[in-house]
């Protein structure tokens, strides 16, 4: 077995290797949380078990190259990797199949790049792949098929569509630089934002303001900008969106605009990969999937912004079909493995 940069990591291993139980690793990496799951590999004649069986569970932080750069992200990738095979039992002479849905994965040089080193932790005989995390969220809603559109919102988003001849496109996606308005850095930026314009007298006054000082433990708004850049990772700056939401709920003029806007952003980045792949037929009203992931959507306050944005999105497309998953996306990953590798034999 090649031993990688960090060999350390998968010290588990015994020396002897037996050929024991063949697995799949399905690995969803995003800005806020890497998880990687193990689970044997099912005959293709079966139908799919319900539950699925997943033989165990590893979970990281960050794992986006342009959030904490290649380093970090290879190490947490990896370590995720070697704790999942470790939890199952496994080791990586049972690996068959590998899927890593890593966000921040825009260019086939990304691909290439995350394949390269990947090839030196895995033996030969096992097949890898490298998509984007909205492949995986999608296939957790549509339990492995790649067809519909899929909306992540969570510290980034991301618009993600496929057709069922291949096709794909996408929208937004592209950081917090380049505009993921929507997104719970979205969303958490403006409020601050916010707070410093009404500081300073260029905005409306807004409770964001007493709200966010008090979640900070922060005394005036002027020490926003020190704790703001003394680490401006973009989960940290996320975390501020429950507070947003409270303020919004408790009638807060700023907050509720903060939170319409985002809304609106989020259903138009579906709208245009749904008019780009006609995914609604010529005339608007043909259904398809249409998959909602990430903290942002979840339905657990007053102020529901998913149920805000299928609203939105089924006024111009009443065919789209919203759908919840019911297993993580890390489970997806590993059935876009699963299908790829089974295809393959």
């Amino acid at each position: 077995m090649k031993r990688y940069r960090n060999g350390e990591i998968w010290d588990f291993e015994t020396a002897e290797e037996s050929g024991g139980r063949e697995v799949i690793l399905g690995l969803d990496g995003g800005t806020t949380s890497t998880v990687c799951i193990c689970m044997p590999v099912i005959s293709m004649s079966d139908p799919l078990p319900d539950p699925l069986p997943v033989l165990a569970r590893a979970a990281a932080g960050c794992s986006n190259h342009n959030s904490v750069g290649e380093d970090a992200a290879r190490e947490t990738i990896e370590k995720v990797m070697a704790d999942a095979l470790l939890k199952s039992g496994s080791n990586r002479s049972a690996v068959r199949a590998v899927c890593l849905a890593v966000s921040g994965v825009n260019h086939p040089t990304d691909q290439q790049r995350i394949l390269n080193w990947l090839r030196d932790i895995f033996p030969g005989n096992v097949r890898l792949y490298v998509h984007n995390d909205a492949l995986a969220a999608l296939a957790s809603g549509t339990m492995g098929k790649l067809h519909g559109c899929v909306l992540i919102a969570g510290t980034g988003t991301i618009a993600y569509g496929f057709t069922e001849d291949g096709r794909d496109a996408r929208a937004a996606g592209a950081g917090p630089i380049l505009g993921d308005w929507g997104s719970g850095y979205g969303i958490a930026a403006q409020a601050l934002t916010a707070v410093i314009r009404a500081y300073d007298g260029r905005g409306p006054e807004t409770m964001l303001t007493s709200n966010i000082l008090s979640t900070l433990e922060l005394s005036s708004p002027d020490e926003l900008i020190g704790w703001t850049y003394v680490d401006p990772s973009w989960a940290r700056i996320a975390a501020l969106v429950p507070v947003v939401v409270s303020c919004a709920e408790a009638g807060d003029e700023v907050a509720n605009k903060i939170l319409q806007d985002s809304v609106e952003e989020l259903a138009l980045s579906v709208k245009a990969v749904v008019q780009r792949l006609s995914l609604s037929g010529e005339d608007g009203k043909h259904s398809f999937p249409l998959v909602m992931v990430g903290g942002v959507l979840e339905a657990n306050r007053r102020w529901d912004i998913g149920r805000e944005v299928v609203k939105c999105i089924l006024r111009d497309y009443p065919g789209a079909v919203p759908i919840r998953p019911k297993v993580e996306p890390a489970v997806g990953a590993a059935l876009l493995a699963w299908n790829s590798f089974m295809n393959a034999r």
